[in-house]
């Protein structure tokens, strides 16, 4: 009976997201933000009380760090290497899938964890509105110390340290909540054409709508949900238009590195990645960075698998246009010089038409 009994709750603990237990009491929370980040603060003329916004990603595994300034726009402050998150890209969407969350979430002042099994942690609210309207599951999913992940965002406790006072000093100042940002990777026309088949893209589509807002206004776009997809606050006539440009451009960049060869993949993680700067330094020191989730399914890196472009080209899966941008129609796979060209000329006159 002990023996099931035990055997039952290790498969708990497996099948769980990052199970972020309390410690006793501890004094860790309260680790003022190291010196040369104030100085690159006061550098940058920010406060350690103002605003801040993070964007993740996974494929770079890196979190961004951005400061809301005095003109009211963000400047990115700093970039932290992931030191491990789990599953594959794609969104999270059931319990123990080892999946990291995609898409926009809000950090809260109640979402802090000071005793932390994981040093110190940060809830990142998932499942949101979003992922409730899509009937997906699961709980836990956090930024923490540590170099483990059960589908959360893992930064070593240095790093989780220096971020989480950040975090605690953004809510003394007056934030009531933090916009997480968590994407497959950057959100660059590169990135999009090369991803262009996988079965994700329409989402990451979606989730390149709100990233468009934010690069052109450095301001915190307004989310919400609707249709089974996250929608966006347009702004302005004049902020429309320069979202609805930049989302013609990449179109046509996009067109044109397809239209020249570039190839359709996925990349297939065994279990996940981590920053190069923890790989290289796992190697040189042979191990240093504590606890490692599944250290084997990190030795390789992703494998990148070759997609077939037969069928529609995944270039527009289901998008919004921003208020006053013209909607673009799916286009074939560009196949021969002439399917290329019309390609091209689609995107050119999309373009066009935003001006």
């Amino acid at each position: 009976m002990l023996k099931t009994t035990t055997l039952g709750l290790a498969l708990l603990l497996a099948l769980s997201a990052c199970q972020d237990g309390q410690y006793a009491a501890s004094t860790r929370h309260l680790a003022p933000i190291p010196p040369a980040t104030l100085a690159l603060m006061s550098a940058k003329g920010v406060s350690p009380a103002d605003p801040i916004l993070m964007r993740a990603y996974k494929k770079e595994s890196e979190i961004e760090l951005w400061k809301r300034g005095a003109d009211g726009n963000y400047a990115l402050l700093k970039t932290y290497p992931m030191c491990r998150w789990s599953g594959q890209l794609g969104p999270k969407t059931r319990e123990g899938d080892r999946q990291a969350p995609e898409g926009f979430y809000a950090v809260t002042p109640a979402s802090m964890n000071p005793n932390s099994s994981l040093y110190l942690s940060f809830n990142l609210g998932y499942p949101n509105e979003y992922d409730r309207s899509l009937g997906r599951t699961g709980a836990h999913l956090m930024v923490h110390g540590s170099c483990s992940s059960r589908g959360c965002f893992a930064m070593t406790d240095e790093a989780i340290s220096e971020l989480y006072a950040v975090v605690r000093e953004a809510f003394a100042g007056g934030q009531r909540a933090v916009q997480f940002q968590s994407y497959p990777f950057r959100m660059t026309p590169e990135n999009m054409a090369r991803h262009r088949q996988d079965p994700n893209i329409a989402f990451w589509r979606n989730l390149k709508e709100g990233s468009d807002r934010f690069e052109v206004t450095r301001a915190e776009p307004g989310v919400g949900v609707a249709d089974g997809r996250y929608v966006f606050d347009a702004g302005d006539e004049a902020t429309a238009g320069a979202v609805a440009r930049k989302q013609a451009d990449d179109e046509r960049q996009v067109a044109a590195l397809v239209a020249s060869g570039t190839p359709a993949v996925r990349l297939v993680y065994v279990d996940g990645g981590q920053h190069r700067a923890f790989r290289e330094t796992m190697v040189a020191a042979g191990g240093g960075l504590g606890e490692v989730s599944r250290p084997e399914a990190l030795a390789a890196g992703p494998r990148e698998v070759a997609v077939p472009t037969a069928g529609p080209v995944a270039l527009a899966g289901k998008r919004d246009p921003v208020r006053g941008a013209a909607a673009l129609k799916p286009t074939g796979p560009g196949g021969t010089e002439a399917e290329r060209q019309r390609l091209l000329k689609i995107f050119a006159a999309a373009g066009a038409d935003q001006e």
